[in-house]
Parts: C-alpha cells; sequence; structure tokens
C-alpha cells in the first residue's frame, strides 16, 4: 500500500487470487481514519448479464458489481456477447453513503482476459 497524505491518496495493489472485498478496504480505511471517495479499480471477473443489466463478478472475493458506461457513447447492449466471459474491467467506483455497500463500476474499458 502506498498512502500519500498531501494527495489524500492511497493506492492498493492485490496479488492476483486474493480475496479482499471493496467492502473490507473501505472498513479498514475508515477505521484508520480516513474517508472514503471514489476508488480508481483494475478487476478481473466474469460478465454476467440478464435482460436489463450488465455485471462482473470479481474472481477472488465474487463481488458482483453492475456495470455503467462511463461514457455515453458506450452502449452495454454493444457488450452482452462478453457474458460468461473472463474480462478485466477498468473504471471507477463511486462514492457510496455510509452504510451503504458498493455495487457499481462506471467503467471505462472492458477487455479480454
Amino acid at each position: 500500500m502506498d498512502v500519500s497524505l498531501n494527495k489524500g491518496l492511497a493506492t492498493v495493489t492485490l496479488k492476483p487470487g486474493n480475496t479482499v472485498t471493496i467492502e473490507q478496504l473501505q472498513h479498514a480505511i475508515t477505521k484508520n481514519g480516513f474517508t472514503t471517495k471514489q476508488s480508481t479499480v483494475v478487476v478481473i471477473g466474469t460478465v454476467v448479464s440478464d435482460d436489463q443489466k450488465l455485471a462482473v463478478r470479481v474472481s477472488g472475493s465474487n463481488e458482483l458489481f453492475n456495470l455503467v458506461p462511463e461514457s455515453q457513447q458506450t452502449h452495454t447492449s454493444d457488450l452482452t456477447q462478453l457474458s460468461g466471459k473472463a474480462v478485466t474491467v477498468e473504471g471507477v467506483i463511486p462514492e457510496t453513503p455510509k452504510g451503504k455497500k458498493p455495487d457499481t463500476i462506471d467503467f471505462r474499458t472492458i477487455t479480454g482476459a
């Protein structure tokens, strides 16, 4: 973990195969007197889709995050062919109200893992 108090930023890099959840990370941060804001993430997981939503199930932690395009120019319907496939998702988990579990990634890119 790399922490910059001047920037108000903590950078956490986890090893492949870890089972740490975003909720656990946020709890550790707040327990030490800091506030969590949005989190920039790169996650590896499997795309899950139904008729209306696209989500990623994170490898290791098994967390499920709804996928929302960061740009309005990206349509999730274009990504339904990735359902059931391993992918790498880059994006942002928005700041969540205290006590609420993060459940969304605003994605920049989704690529085959």
